[in-house]
């Protein structure tokens, strides 16, 4: 099947491949793919249904040599019968054969280049050649990678829908985003979308790389002048991407990373970045990776669904068209980064939660079973909505903190997770981000000069050597003191006005805690994570 791709690029009349990147930004403006900012950058909107990932479309197919590895029970993890994605290929490759001009680039996921996969990426639009080079990285001449010469083939379609009444009935609308895990092929079409095209990809990785002995980690990294590495776990709401970004310490990535047992490495080449709401004063580097004033040939930062009026500046606090506004640029564009995107194992990794219960401490240190648990678990509070007056929080977990794109039996990811920590005697830090005092609309958030100053605690080992008590609810081992925070906020019970009404929303928050595992966890991952669950 995957000749028959290159068939069709042989036998087309149009077809630009590994066009430079300047060049790519000049025909996606001559296309009207994009249009020019003030200040250079390039600005998309896409249809409603494109404005953010479509889970529900986005499938696995479910072939006999890899299908015990895939956690079927997972939400995410939508099946695809063989049968099905081979039709939608075929589909597929003649629509390419029907477009004007197709785009074809060759690219690579993993800075390492030993665990380095390329990916051709097959498109009718040049605005998903140019987000691939922003996004994807240079293929090394080098034959090391552990996955030799295969390659992946990404056909990419973001304006078309799926019409064949032969398969209609068998998948859920006109949209797919689908991986072929065995074969090395993935299809998005009808969802343009940047990070359709992106995470497909890191799902790939994520499921291809254990078999590689490499654990694939959600997260964003950097590096001390000292040459330790930090991981940086969490997700949305909860500060990985202001607290990865660091004046004292370069960063490697803000996504997804890779940990051997050669060290860690970035996947990608750049970053995607939400824009809504962004502030330049607390968050300088993104903000001026985007907003950088330059040639708009040279620029090619990609500016997806925000506000644009027509003298070509942009209103981020305006959410009209989504709250999903984004901006795909090279890492290169950032001041503080390490070029290789490489680093030595892990010193330090810190788990982020924004609390909105107000029961967590603002910091714990885990031991490995807790660190495996807390891995697994993924736990956040989402605010609920306000139209009726302050309600409760809502719990999320997010098994590895970026359950969409896990598609692997959880204990395959815990196990070597806790393989590596113990390994390279990494130190593992919970950090609540969320609300101190009480609850979302009672207590107050900590303040995000306290939260770094714990983050540089932990990074400097400076809480390895205080003292520590357990607390009860969460079986958490908290500090007695850290420099530069009062010692009455690090125990949480000792916030909050009334003792009891703390008990009870800790103990309520601890039994989710329990009902989630139990109904997800119990009996696919070792016994000793049972035992560090709160609740139990």
């Amino acid at each position: 099947m995957k000749r028959s791709l290159n068939d069709q690029l042989n036998k087309h009349k149009n077809v630009f491949t590994d066009v430079e990147r300047n060049n790519l930004i000049e025909i996606s403006v001559r296309n009207k793919n994009a249009f020019i900012s003030k200040n250079g950058a390039i600005a998309t909107w896409v249809p409603v249904e494109s404005t953010g990932r479509s889970p529900k479309d986005t499938y696995i197919v479910k072939n006999p040599e890899s299908e015990k590895k895939i956690d079927w029970d997972s939400p995410n993890n939508i099946p695809l019968d063989p049968d099905v994605f081979e039709l939608i290929w075929e589909d597929a490759i003649k629509i390419l054969g029907e477009k004007n001009e197709l785009f074809v680039t060759n690219r690579a996921i993993g800075a390492d280049s030993k665990y380095a996969l390329k990916v051709k990426t097959v498109a009718d639009n040049s605005l998903t050649a140019l987000f691939t080079l922003n996004m994807f990285r240079k293929q090394e001449n080098s034959n090391e990678s552990v996955f030799n010469d295969d390659e992946f083939q990404l056909i990419v379609l973001p304006y078309n829908k799926l019409k064949n009444k032969e398969y209609s009935d068998r998948i859920r609308s006109d949209m797919v985003i689908a991986h072929d895990f065995d074969n090395k092929r993935g299809i998005v079409i009808g969802s343009a979308y940047g990070g359709s095209v992106k995470k497909l990809m890191f799902t790939v990785m994520n499921f291809l790389l254990p078999d590689k002995n490499v654990l694939p980690i959600h997260c964003s990294a950097n590096e001390g002048k000292d040459r330790n590495s930090a991981m940086f776990l969490g997700l949305s709401g909860t500060g990985k991407t202001t607290l990865s970004g660091d004046k004292n310490r370069a960063l490697l990535g803000d996504d997804e990373h890779g940990w051997s047992d050669d060290g860690i490495f970035n996947f990608e080449n750049g970053c995607f970045a939400k824009m809504i709401d962004i502030d330049p004063n607390k968050e300088p580097e993104i903000y001026d990776a985007v907003m950088h004033k330059d040639d708009y040939r040279n620029h090619g930062a990609i500016i997806e669904n925000a506000m644009m009026y027509p003298d070509g500046t942009f209103d981020y606090f305006d959410d009209r068209l989504t709250k999903n506004s984004r901006a795909s640029y090279p890492l290169e564009f950032l001041k503080n980064i390490k070029k290789s995107s490489k680093s030595a194992p892990p010193k330090t990794i810190i788990f982020l939660t924004a609390d909105a219960n107000g029961v967590l401490p603002p910091v714990a240190k885990l031991s490995i079973e807790q660190a495996m648990f807390w891995y697994l678990i993924g736990y956040t509070s989402k605010l609920a909505g306000t139209e009726t007056g302050i309600v409760d929080p809502q719990t999320v977990f997010s098994r590895f903190f970026g359950e969409p794109f896990m598609p692997r039996n959880p204990d395959d990811y815990a196990k070597m997770f806790g393989k590596y920590i113990e390994k390279y005697d990494t130190d593992v830090y919970l950090v609540n981000t969320g609300w101190t005092g009480g609850p979302y609309g009672e207590g107050k958030r900590f303040d995000i000069m306290v939260t770094r100053r714990i983050v540089n605690a932990a990074l400097s080992n400076e809480l390895k050597n205080v003292e520590y008590k357990e607390e009860d609810n969460f079986k958490l081992k908290i500090p007695l003191s850290c420099e530069g925070v009062s010692e009455e906020i690090l125990d949480p019970k000792n916030t909050w006005k009334n003792k009891n009404k703390y008990d009870e929303r800790a103990k309520k928050l601890a039994g989710e805690f329990a009902a989630h595992f139990d109904k997800h966890f119990k009996g696919k991952v070792a016994s000793g994570l049972e035992k560090v669950c709160p609740g139990k």
